[in-house]
């Protein structure tokens, strides 16, 4: 009796277990085309020197505090968990530096006082709030403008000006060369600078690589039998790179990113950006933010199709995090030919970007340029419709 009574206790375990393993199962199934939303979404916004400058440059430390606390609450409100901050535009910095004059943007010229470290209160108040803080760099870029004049003495550029480490460039500004082992080793030590001195989650480069074809002709020419001109530009891109990633992995758990064209082609004719190596091998990035500032129903790149190139770009563990042209909102997109009056026509772009890109199987989040065109107050009623479906989609 108490065997036939034990094997009944242990049928009936077997059902229970069988069953709890059945729904356990079921539960976990993911339909298919479903959006993937989790916690971990990043949910980005480029803060650029732009808005350093509109809003911080020429005023008093508490109110400068004030409107930090004012932002970051913003961004937290609206459920933004991340922060691209451009740290360093113009061979400068946004905080006290041994390397970097202080930024023109705060103070208005040059290697000016400001009265309190930015940075750093910047970056505790947004991880009061769960906001992380991307640094954003730079790389090459001294100037968008040819004045030299504008240079103080303790910008590295003013010592190099006249010299093939850096080249005035007509009608486009002033830059280092990429090819100079004396520029990678400065980039470097104010990356290091960065890591060293401030709790920074991640370091983030954009699109401005290569400024043009002959700044590296004096290096270039011990390697003209042995490469083309363009396998070189690659080449010393892709040095740079391998350095940041192996500077910014020596604190752990922080991330290096890069944000570069969105048109793949343009990338390796223009730029010199081999996204096709950051993506097939590992030493390079963490994550690919490519600026996919086209609409859905853009002639030349539409969304969903360069979404799906960039994606199937990743052979390794590269996450991807699409930028999106919020600036566009309401206003005419030229190049897209037969689809250049689609962002006048419709104010859900950036929401249904959104929902396409989490169906794609590398996506981990996204990030709107910029952060002007989601906080100002604006007469662009596309634009306020745009971003009021962007809160929703958060809630």
């Amino acid at each position: 009796m108490k065997k036939k009574k034990n094997m009944i206790t242990a049928g009936l375990l077997v059902v229970v277990l069988g069953l709890t393993t059945f729904f356990s199962t079921l539960c976990k199934v993911e339909l298919p085309n479903e959006e993937r939303t989790s916690p971990e979404e990043k949910r980005a916004v480029f803060f650029s020197y732009m808005e350093i400058e509109k809003y911080f440059q020429g005023v008093g430390e508490e109110e400068a505090k004030t409107k930090i606390r004012e932002i970051v609450t913003f961004l937290k409100e609206k459920n933004f968990n991340m922060i691209l901050l451009q740290v360093r535009s113009f061979s400068d910095a946004i905080y006290p530096s041994k390397i970097y004059p202080m930024s023109k943007t705060l103070t208005g010229i040059e290697n000016s006082e400001y009265p309190f470290d930015f940075l750093a209160y910047f970056i505790e108040e947004a991880h009061k709030r769960e906001i992380e803080v991307h640094a954003w760099i730079n790389p090459y870029r001294v100037r968008n403008n040819t004045d030299v004049q504008s240079l103080s003495l303790k910008n590295p550029a003013y010592g190099w000006l006249g010299t093939n480490k850096v080249k005035v460039i007509e009608n486009q500004g002033i830059y280092y060369n990429p090819a100079s082992i004396e520029v990678q080793d400065l980039i470097i030590q104010g990356i290091e600078e960065l890591i060293d001195n401030y709790s920074i989650d991640g370091i983030h480069f954009d699109d401005y690589f290569y400024p043009d074809d002959t700044i590296d002709q004096e290096e270039y020419q011990e390697y003209q039998m042995t490469m083309t001109k363009q396998e070189f530009h690659l080449a010393q891109v892709n040095q740079l790179i391998r350095r940041v990633y192996e500077t910014v992995k020596k604190k752990e758990g922080l991330v290096f990113g890069i944000s570069p064209e969105g048109n793949i082609d343009n990338n390796y004719q223009r730029n010199y950006a081999d996204v096709k190596t950051w993506l097939k091998e590992d030493g390079y990035i963490d994550y690919i933010m490519p600026q996919i500032y086209y609409g859905f129903e853009n002639e030349v790149k539409p969304f969903e199709r360069t979404l799906e190139e960039w994606n199937d770009l990743i052979q390794n563990d590269v996450v991807l995090l699409p930028a999106l042209a919020l600036y566009k909102s309401g206003l005419l997109d030229q190049y897209a030919k037969s689809g250049s009056a689609e962002w006048q026509n419709h104010t859900d772009i950036i929401k249904r970007e959104i929902e396409a890109s989490r169906k794609i199987p590398k996506y981990q989040g996204f990030s709107l340029f910029r952060f002007g065109y989601l906080y100002d107050d604006t007469e662009n009623q596309n634009l306020k419709e745009e971003r009021e479906k962007i809160f929703e989609l958060f809630k």
